[in-house]
């Protein structure tokens, strides 16, 4: 029997059916789900150490491997969102007192460098107004300047509308004895990635963006180089949760009898498996050709309305989140929300230093389509036709 009595009733709120609106997803993320995604979230649970769920995760490993275009053997997914993984590729690359370098263009290389100081490492910030990218001279000054010894780059940077270019800067920070690290949360199967080609020591990604899977899982791999400087730590991660050594354990990549290490999420796990199927089987090319595509109908549309696109040079705009100037005259939250009440359509302002300075429409994956877009420009024009003016 009870010892003492509930003071908590049940919440009323929780005695009604749960009720999900039919949205349109057009955001930064997350996006909608692909179906065959949102049915893997209704398969029954198996134990997360049973060896249907060790075969489910290898297949997510070669997955990974494919989206990354890497051999790397430590490659795998992580039981949290893209914020995990930076944390989790940090926490295992830098120590106390290390040189990191990180391109601060927008909010996730601010985050970045405040998860770097947390740690400990001496941080080294090259600042960009958003909308700006790093050139090879940029990014060879700061490596002579400071000797880092890891490069913080966000290929996607979803917060301005920025592709930061790839191609030479892995041989580059390996010159200057430095790996480099790359975020392609935002742009990975939106836009061509080669890790092993280019020259990236640790990338990682999330679920939840161009794959159409439900936000919290992540991806990440490291090279041989950058498991050499985690082996060779002379401290602990700071965190358990996250150390890489455990991690590679569990999901099979350390040759060793896999050991209990957390619950891994065994449902999300379904979800990311068939959303890496999904890009499998439509193929990487065909995928990056259809954001390519979707894209540049949407800043045709977009630039028939009058609006602007926020990144000037059309080489480094981001095929999977485009930025669009905030209108003069307008309040953006209030075609922002227009959007939503009137259309249930979700489009987003700027986040981090770009806030108030943008509009921002996500096409991601399953979204990427003409329709979609179509969608979106009706909305956007009854929006400028029907919201008040001259309140900023």
């Amino acid at each position: 029997m009870a010892s003492h009595q509930l003071l908590v009733a049940p919440p009323k709120a929780l005695l009604k059916p749960l009720s999900i609106p039919n949205r349109l997803l057009l955001g930064p993320g997350p996006s909608n789900l692909a179906p065959r995604v949102l049915a893997a979230g209704g398969l029954q649970m198996i134990g997360h150490m049973h060896k249907e769920m060790f075969q489910i995760m290898d297949e997510i490993k070669q997955g990974i491997q494919y989206v990354f275009q890497t051999e790397n053997a430590l490659t795998l997914a992580i039981s949290g969102s893209g914020h995990c993984a930076l944390e989790a590729a940090l926490f295992n690359i830098l120590e106390p007192g290390d040189s990191f370098l990180v391109g601060v263009n927008g909010v996730w290389g601010q985050r970045a460098a405040d998860i770097g100081e947390r740690i400990g490492a001496q941080v080294h910030p090259m600042i960009k107004d958003p909308g700006g990218h790093y050139t090879l001279q940029d990014v060879e000054e700061g490596l002579a300047q400071h000797k880092p010894v890891l490069l913080f780059l966000t290929q996607g940077e979803s917060s301005s509308g920025v592709l930061q270019p790839l191609d030479g800067y892995g041989a580059l920070c390996h010159r200057y004895k430095c790996l480099l690290l790359v975020d392609s949360v935002a742009s990975l199967g939106g836009t061509p990635i080669y890790m092993d080609q280019q020259g990236i020591d640790v990338l990682y990604s999330g679920s939840q963006k161009v794959l159409n899977s439900p936000p919290g899982t992540s991806l990440i791999s490291f090279s041989d180089k950058a498991k050499n400087k985690i082996y060779g730590r002379k401290t602990k991660p700071v965190s358990f949760y996250l150390d890489m050594k455990w991690l590679a354990n569990i999901w099979g990549c350390d040759d060793q009898p896999r050991i209990y290490h957390h619950t891994t999420p065994v449902i999300s796990l379904y979800s990311l498996r068939e959303s890496l199927a999904l890009i499998a089987e439509q193929g990487l090319e065909n995928s990056w050709r259809q954001h390519r595509e979707a894209t540049a109908y949407l800043h045709e549309r977009l630039r028939g309305l009058g609006l602007q696109l926020f990144v000037k040079d059309p080489a480094i705009r981001l095929p999977t989140v485009t930025t669009v100037t905030a209108p003069a005259g307008y309040n953006w939250r209030d075609i922002v929300n227009y959007v939503m009440d009137h259309f249930d359509i979700e489009i987003t302002g700027g986040l981090g230093p770009s806030v108030g300075k943008v509009l921002r429409i996500g096409l991601l994956g399953c979204n990427a389509t003409q329709e979609n877009v179509d969608r979106v420009i009706h909305a956007l024009q009854e929006a400028l036709q029907h919201c008040p003016r001259n309140k900023l």
